[in-house]
Order: C-alpha cells, then structure tokens, then sequence
C-alpha cells in the first residue's frame, strides 16, 4: 500500500500539470499561427495576466515549450521565443517528409476524411483573395496538420504540432510571404484533388517534390535572414 500513498500525495499535482499543459497548448498554437515572433520575450506578468493563471502554472508551460525547442530561457533576462538555425529548418523538412510521406503512404483504401483538407484549401485561397499572406501561411499549416490527422494517430499528431510551430518560427523571418506561400495554394490543391480520386501514390508523389521545393527556397531566404537582428 505504500506506493498508493505516494500517489496520494501526488494528487494535488493532477490539476496544477492539467492546467500548465492547457496553457502550453494555447501558447504553442499562438505561436504556431505567427502570434509570437522568433525572439519575443514572454512576459509572465501579461501572458498570466490575460490567461488567468498562476505564475507557477506559466513556468510549467513555458518549461513544457523550452523542452520542445519553441522557447528558450536566458539567464537573468527571462524567456523567449527560440529563434531558429538553418539547420533547424533542414531539420523540420527532414522530419516533415518522413512523417507526412509516411502518412499518406499508409493510407488504406478510399474515401478519406478529407473535410479538413478540403476546408483548409478554402481557406487558403480565400486568404489569398484578400491579400492576407500571414492567413495564407496559417492555412497551409492546418493544411498539412489535416494530412498527418489521416493517420489516425494522436502520437503522430502531438509530435508534429510542435514540429508545425517551430516551422511558423521560420515562416515569421521571410519578407516576401506572398513569394513563399502564393506557389503551394496551388500545390496543396492538387494534393487533394489527388486524394479525393483515391490515388494516394500520386499524392505522396506530388508532397514529397513539394517538401523539398519548400524546403529550398525557406532555407534559401532563411539563411539570408537568420543573421539580421530581429
């Protein structure tokens, strides 16, 4: 009976790390939609402030974040949003292409739920109508966070949640997003249409080149960029 008094003990802990996990979700997404820019410095006064938390809740949360590589602490001057290498971003590609390929590589006999992918397309060109570049990047995240949701996997999608938000680190130190993201509505249109005829080689064909033609023109302008004070 003792380890069931330990975990008595315990109990008091469920709704502190419950809570510092909730705000770490709602931070990781703010990040991931381009709310937060590499090098932000997080304020715990504000950010607990607004969220109505403990200052021990937002130090759990922002550990959660540290330990995904989306934040980072600096001694004597608080934390930050990480701001990304080059290599970082070769990275995210590298692991993006293994996951995503994968994915629809896997991917069983049709139909498919596709109503996310659908509606992120949409959304995508509906940001482009209206000149909303940053909006265009944010629906071809949850874009792709649709095709990993194929899998079916709630491991796969929490790994690429936080994959999906240190790309958007990327994304925020490109001055041209019209000149990145314009190409791939396109793109993410055939990829669809791809899977909604049941062709799903076709369609990890067109992801795989896709992967790798972003991946060369962000770490192109990238590394044009990464050195500039932000």
């Amino acid at each position: 009976m003792a380890e069931l008094n330990g975990l008595a003990d315990d109990r008091a802990l469920l709704g502190r790390t419950s809570t510092a996990e909730r705000v770490s979700d709602i931070l990781r997404s703010r990040i991931a939609d381009g709310y937060f820019p590499p090098g932000k410095r997080l304020s715990e006064d504000s950010i607990g402030g607004a969220l109505g938390v403990s200052r021990n809740t937002l130090r759990e949360a922002f550990r959660l974040l540290t330990h995904e590589r989306l934040l980072v602490h600096q001694l004597n001057r608080g934390v930050f949003v990480r701001v990304l290498t080059v290599e970082d971003v070769e990275d995210i590609y590298r692991t993006r292409g293994l996951v995503e390929c994968a994915v629809v590589r896997g991917l069983g006999k049709p139909p498919y739920a596709l109503d996310g992918l659908a509606e992120s397309v949409a959304d995508g060109r509906r940001a482009a109508h209206e000149g909303d570049w940053k909006g265009v990047g944010t629906a071809n995240i949850h874009f792709h966070q649709e095709l990993v949701a194929l899998a079916g996997s709630a491991r796969t999608d929490e790994l690429m949640r936080s994959v999906f938000a240190e790309l958007r680190l990327a994304f925020h130190l490109v001055d041209d997003p019209k000149r990145l993201h314009e190409p791939y509505l396109a793109r993410n249109g055939q990829i669809l249409e791809a899977l909604q005829t049941g062709d799903h080689e076709q369609a990890e064909s067109l992801l795989a080149v896709y992967l790798d033609d972003s991946r060369k023109r962000v770490t192109e302008v990238y590394s044009r960029r990464v050195a500039e004070p932000l």
